[in-house]
């Protein structure tokens, strides 16, 4: 039986950002990070293109948590504790300055993840955490004061335990087995899979910014859309798709989307044709790209109008008007199914927020257990969100555990 002070399940992003700060905070206590795997850190290291999307430029607390459908309310108070701008000073200090892209993305001005992977690895070392690898847990045990935790071949207890093992279903069953409730797991941030003419054959059309809803819901976002060989992603989907991780769920993939491509009513989209027939009535209308829409999306469009490559504006007809101006306003396409979004694998589900004291982090049902990371049910839109819940979670918990 091997003892520590602290046990961290999990070694990832949350895991080692907590076991750093306790080890530093409190140097007396004994830290061991439990990794299933052979090594840790692997999301670290693939995310954000393998450069590590360290968090996101937003430094008021108010806006920061409208990027999080699960966890919203909760965060509030923590991103008052440590927030965008903490992160960014505990990387500079350890000499990784970060670096703000247009978008708001933050990443390691190397453009590396193993920039990231290094620092934690080498302040790891310098506070004496404990890394054991290949150490699957398989039961956890409370005590009277504290938790026994089995692993395959090896057995170990400690005072405090806290878990960062993300969207683990198996683990999540662990957590059920020790009394705490599991709101279920279901995909957040994929992209739509859509198979319909008008885009079959536009893939990598960018149109800068759209308004999406889903038919027969409350579910709308705005932004950037992007056609691809199988559908549409780009920011304007993957927020539908976290927003409406749960609905979207119960309907199996399958509903229907309408999109404003030029973000305009109906009628005023009307009397801006009528003006365009007027003025460009001799040319034609596929040739003549609106609104400032790709050219390969406007053709489509236009085609998709009863209309074909040599109808010249002065011939449109009332219904060719509104047939255009309807696939401007309101295109509808069928979505039928999902995919991945590149590593960015999100799930929402976790241990239910209710359960969790949002002050330390540790577990309303057992003392001294604490959580940090996507074990909770907490996750985000993509850019950066995710880790920052991390860092959050991670710093507050270390701050609880190391007093």
């Amino acid at each position: 039986m091997k003892q520590y002070d602290v046990i961290i399940v999990g070694g990832g992003a949350a895991g080692f950002f907590a076991a750093i700060n306790i080890a530093e905070q409190n140097p007396e206590l004994k830290v061991v990070i439990l990794e299933k795997a052979k090594e840790g850190l692997q999301k670290v290291k693939i995310s954000g293109g393998g450069r590590c999307n360290v968090t996101h430029a937003e430094f008021i607390p108010q806006e920061l948590i409208k990027n999080y459908p699960r966890g919203e309310k909760e965060l509030l108070g923590p991103f008052h504790q440590f927030m965008t701008g903490d992160t960014i000073e505990w990387f500079e200090k350890r000499g990784v300055p970060l670096k703000i892209e247009d978008d708001g993305r933050m990443f390691p001005e190397s453009n590396s993840s193993q920039t990231i992977i290094d620092c934690f690895l080498n302040e790891a070392k310098k506070h004496q955490v404990e890394i054991l690898y290949s150490q699957n847990v398989s039961d956890i045990q409370p005590l009277d004061e504290g938790f026994e935790i089995h692993t395959k071949d090896e057995m170990f207890q400690c005072e405090t335990l806290l878990i960062a093992t993300g969207s683990s279903v198996k683990f999540w069953k662990l957590l059920e087995n020790l009394g705490h409730a599991i709101s279920q797991p279901v995909p957040s941030l994929f992209t739509f899979n859509i198979n319909d003419s008008r885009i079959k054959d536009i893939p990598g059309v960018v149109a800068s910014h759209v308004e999406v809803s889903v038919l027969g819901t409350n579910l709308y976002s705005e932004g950037p859309l992007l056609i691809t060989h199988w559908g549409m992603s780009a920011p304007s989907i993957l927020k539908l798709s976290a927003f409406g991780a749960v609905e979207l769920a119960k309907l199996d993939y399958k509903f229907q989307i309408e999109i404003n491509f030029i973000r305009q009513s109906f009628e005023d989209c009307l009397e801006e044709l009528k003006v365009l027939k007027q003025d460009l009535a001799k040319k034609t209308v596929f040739k003549s790209t609106q609104f400032d829409l790709p050219k390969r999306l406007w053709h489509q469009l236009v085609l998709a109008s009863n209309m074909d490559e040599e109808t010249r504006w002065a011939e449109l007809n009332k219904q060719q008007l509104e047939a255009l101006a309807g696939q401007l306003i309101k295109a509808v396409f069928n979505v039928d199914g999902k995919s991945t979004f590149k590593d960015e694998f999100v799930t929402a589900g976790g241990v239910d927020l209710k359960e969790i004291n949002f002050k330390t982090f540790e577990s309303r049902i057992h003392k001294n257990l604490f959580f940090a990371g996507e074990v909770l049910n907490i996750d985000a839109v993509t850019g950066g969100f995710n880790f920052q819940n991390a860092w959050t979670g991670a710093y507050i918990a270390s701050k609880a555990i190391a007093k």
